[in-house]
């Protein structure tokens, strides 16, 4: 029986499972604890949103592996778990259909006003300005990628079905594999100045940080949609929220902000973006992966990883681990 630590809420059957097989150490609900009060008997972490830092890592000797409940790993420090020899893994896929499709329930509020409306609607307004909700269709129209991983893959094909024209900015993407998914393989600034609905699907790295800075929003048609479930960091949030206000950008949809790694709690207390004054912006918490279908699915990913570790197995969907420090 090991001792695991689960650093936030995952599908409630799985913690159940864990609960059964091992001592289960948790950071939230009642039973919270902090995790340096039991980080010296922690043989494992199943980690979702909470920072993982060096202090945090070099404080279990008894670590041996650090699941991430997702694909982002810019909260944790990769060298520290590195130097320590712990796996960190990820959970490819279990969560991509659940974002893809986040995308175009942001893009689809954004084109048709739908929380405008709804505000309206909730002071009494019900055909007050109708016109001035007037929408888009999303049919015909060029739908741009900013990376193509699982996610802009699956977004890809849901927008196909809607009729889009798909346009994708990877360097990994090569001709025939776009050829093959019918997407047409484009330079960074072409996609920007084609873009009517870009959506980022990119990690967050120090080659992609700030990837749309006021430049880069400067190209975007002024009827461009901006969408962003992948990492906040990726957008200068100042020069988008200008951009908005001075209407250079039609919208912008993020269900995810620059500051969330800091403060977790309230992020925008450290930002400009301005939700309340800004009718062409809509904010999300987060929420773009968190589907019964998808916390499901990643759960599953992540408890086979730390099964595989504790059992003296190389985990599947490695990041970081002892074979990898040996072999660089």
């Amino acid at each position: 029986m090991a001792v695991i630590y689960v650093s936030d809420p995952i599908d409630p059957a799985h913690l159940e499972r864990l609960h059964r097989s091992h001592t289960v150490h948790v950071g939230f609900g009642p039973d919270r604890c902090d995790y340096l009060d039991v980080a010296d008997s922690v043989e494992a972490v199943l980690l979702r949103g909470e920072q993982f830092d060096r202090g945090m890592i070099e404080a279990s000797p008894r670590l041996t592996i650090i699941a991430r409940h997702g694909v982002g790993t810019n909260n944790v420090d990769l060298e520290a778990a590195q130097e320590q020899g712990i796996w960190i893994t990820v959970t490819p896929g279990g969560n991509s259909r659940a974002v893809a499709e986040h995308v175009f329930a942001l893009a689809l509020a954004l084109a048709r006003h739908v929380p405008e409306a709804d505000r309206r609607i909730r002071h009494g307004r019900w055909g007050a300005g109708k016109q001035t909700l007037t929408g888009l269709e999303l049919h015909s129209k060029v739908l741009g990628l900013l990376g193509f991983g699982h996610i802009g893959r699956m977004v890809a094909q849901i927008g196909r079905g809607f009729g889009m024209h798909v346009i994708a900015a990877d360097p990994a993407l090569d001709e025939d594999t776009a050829a093959e998914l019918q997407v047409r393989r484009v330079e960074l600034p072409e996609l920007l100045e084609q873009a009517d609905l870009l959506s980022l699907h990119l990690p967050l790295t120090s080659g992609t940080a700030g990837i749309l800075g006021a430049d880069e929003l400067a190209r975007l048609k002024p009827s461009a949609l901006v969408v962003n479930t992948s990492r906040g960091g990726l957008i200068d949030e100042d020069a988008l929220q200008s951009a908005l206000q001075e209407k250079r950008l039609r919208g912008a949809a993020l269900d995810v902000i620059h500051h969330e790694a800091v403060d977790a709690t309230d992020p925008l207390s450290h930002t400009r973006l301005d939700v309340a004054a800004t009718e062409n912006l809509i904010l999300t918490p987060h929420i773009g992966g968190q589907t019964l279908e998808s916390l499901d699915a990643v759960a599953e990913i992540a408890i086979t990883c730390i099964n595989q570790a504790l059992a003296g197995e190389t985990p599947d969907h490695v990041i970081v681990g002892p074979a990898l420090q040996t072999s660089s």
